[in-house]
């Protein structure tokens, strides 16, 4: 159905893909697999026609094509959904599936037909959705479904999915696999750009993995391993990182006591009570969006608790804003990154600022900023961190969203720390970027420094974490020790469920 052969393209002359080739059988479902950076969403922006290529051929169902834009790839019957999704939160399921399309009776089209058509279409491929409801009503599961339903109006044969798990808790994954199960059993091909191997060997037909730009190997999926899949992307055998038990530490870091927020009427946390010692991981476990990001914004100051008190080393610091609190040693890596970590169109020295622009070490005389300095900063994160960037002075918006993570990681844990709040540190990275992280924070750990760690991800949060607190509705149902720890009484924990005791009281 769809053959690349040799492609190249190259950013800031440095190559993205070298000589890449890629071949889509009708019907399959094909991971592309491969580190951050290593050229995966960029192959697929070139056949999606968001980017040129610099050499090589696409041949689309027997015939060469060269799309100029992804209009031209939409009227090929290719569509792409983007890791970060592309909706307008003021708009309806029906208006985001339509627009800039030209409906019947267009600029005044039936909207009870249109909102018909996209029912049907979210009925017959198990995607339900309300044509009605506003995308900023919608999980990002949810959201994803209207991605979907984008392509599926526009009749895509193929459907190029860029990490469609990143954001996606464990049962919205295994919803989504079964709505792409139909899409194949329908004659739908797929590509699913991801590094996530379990979820390779779960769902696809066939695999091709990149590694640096290039190919490293391409194989049916049920003849080869997850460790050989490992070794092809990363180039090397894969680490397991768990943290060893240590005695407990009676220093306390990080503190709150009955600590509740409420906004615009609405109670976001409740009587939040937790302690965190030097040296410990706290690991908080929860369906996403039950308070974690307000509990982090609360422990910074971007946002102000209602009531209670937020204490560092028995030091009350409810009172100091924000920039107060990260000179005391609190960093914070936000789950957007996007939005809150990153300016896209500065270049690694500029964000690399956003953290020390108040340092004295990164200004010179008469208040000017040290380049020098900030050059070099920036530089050592790149070589430390392994980001694979086509310069300093490029725009962040050119790195792979794995290799920004991994740039915010570095710029936020440099420095000494006292504490770190840190929400799916790993969301985006791939298998060996993620060992990397999980190596510095526990080292972050043994150095004395108090985690709380934020995670959709219950293997990391299992692997990492001293103690694990489980949040639910913006409440602490119970605070469990990490050791035999019962699976089943965390899973109705995270569902807002006790948990009966043999004795008939309830925990």
């Amino acid at each position: 159905m769809l053959l690349m052969k040799n492609i190249n393209k190259s950013f800031f002359g440095k190559p993205a893909n070298k000589n890449v080739c890629l071949e889509l059988k009708a019907g399959e479902i094909h991971g592309l697999l491969g580190e951050n950076g290593a050229g995966k969403t960029t192959l697929m922006n070139i056949l999606y026609g968001m980017y040129k290529k610099d050499d090589g051929q696409v041949i689309w169902k027997g015939s060469p094509v060269e799309f100029s834009s992804p209009k031209d790839a939409i009227a090929n019957h290719i569509g792409m959904v983007h890791q970060h999704f592309m909706l307008v939160p003021t708009l309806t399921v029906s208006q985001n599936v339509t627009l800039g399309l030209r409906p019947k009776g267009y600029p005044f089209p039936n909207r009870t037909a249109l909102n018909a058509s996209v029912k049907e279409i979210s009925s017959r491929y198990g995607l339900e959705l309300d044509p009605e409801a506003m995308i900023s009503e919608l999980s990002v599961g949810e959201q994803q479904r209207v991605e979907i339903i984008k392509l599926l109006y526009r009749d895509a044969e193929l459907l190029i999915l860029d990490e469609p798990t990143a954001t996606l808790t464990p049962q919205e994954t295994k919803s989504f696999f079964d709505v792409l199960r139909r899409l194949r059993e329908s004659g739908r091909s797929i590509i699913i750009i991801t590094h996530r191997i379990p979820e390779i060997m779960e769902i696809t037909d066939r695999v091709t993995v990149l590694r640096g730009g290039e190919n490293a190997v391409s194989a049916d999926t049920k003849d080869v391993t997850e460790e050989e899949l490992a070794e092809f992307m990363i180039g090397r055998p894969l680490k397991h990182v768990r943290r060893t038990v240590s005695a407990p530490v009676p220093e306390v870091g990080l503190s709150l006591e009955q600590v509740s927020l409420v906004e615009k009427g609405r109670e976001r946390l409740r009587d939040i009570s937790m302690t965190i010692g030097n040296g410990e991981i706290l690991g908080v476990a929860g369906v996403e969006g039950n308070g974690q990001k307000e509990l982090a914004e609360v422990i910074l100051g971007i946002r102000r608790h209602t009531s209670g008190k937020i204490l560092m080393e028995g030091n009350d610091i409810g009172g100091l804003d924000t920039l107060r609190r990260r000179s005391l040693g609190i960093a914070y890596i936000s789950d957007d990154r996007h939005n809150d970590d990153l300016i896209m169109d500065m270049d690694l020295m500029e964000n690399m600022l956003l953290r020390y622009h108040c340092e004295k070490s990164f200004r010179s005389g008469w208040g000017l900023l040290n380049n020098a300095a900030l050059c070099s900063a920036a530089q050592k994160a790149v070589e430390e961190y392994d980001i694979k960037a086509p310069g300093l002075k490029a725009p962040i918006r050119y790195l792979s969203g794995g290799n920004q993570q991994k740039f915010i990681l570095s710029r936020e844990i440099a420095s000494a720390l006292k504490c770190v709040v840190a929400i799916n540190p790993i969301r985006g990275l791939d298998i060996g970027a993620a060992e990397f992280i999980h190596e510095r924070l526990l080292e972050l750990r043994s150095q004395g420094c108090s985690i709380l760690l934020v995670s959709s991800d219950l293997e990391e949060i299992l692997a990492l974490s001293d103690r694990i607190a489980v949040l639910y509705k913006g409440h602490f149902m119970d605070i469990l020790k990490n050791s035999n720890t019962d699976m089943v009484k965390l899973g109705l924990l995270m569902a807002g469920r006790t948990v009966e005791r043999k004795d008939g009281q309830h925990d």
